[in-house]
């Protein structure tokens, strides 16, 4: 049961983190101009969504930029 309500934290945290980052953070991330449109928006959410962790870092780090 607990490992469920890890895995339950683990995706919130996840899909909120997700939305945040191709909402407002992708464009820190990626090189200055890059276009992103809204497909590539829509694709990206799952991967965001799995590995949060990582990209929360690479976020952080960028904003220091």
């Amino acid at each position: 049961m607990i490992v469920l309500d890890v895995l339950a934290v683990y995706g919130l945290v996840g899909a909120v983190t997700a939305l945040a980052f191709v909402t407002f953070g992708i464009a820190r991330v990626l090189p200055a101009g890059t276009p992103v449109t809204l497909g590539a928006r829509v694709l990206l959410m799952p991967g965001a969504a799995l590995l949060w962790p990582y990209l929360l870092l690479r976020w952080v780090k960028a904003g220091g930029q």
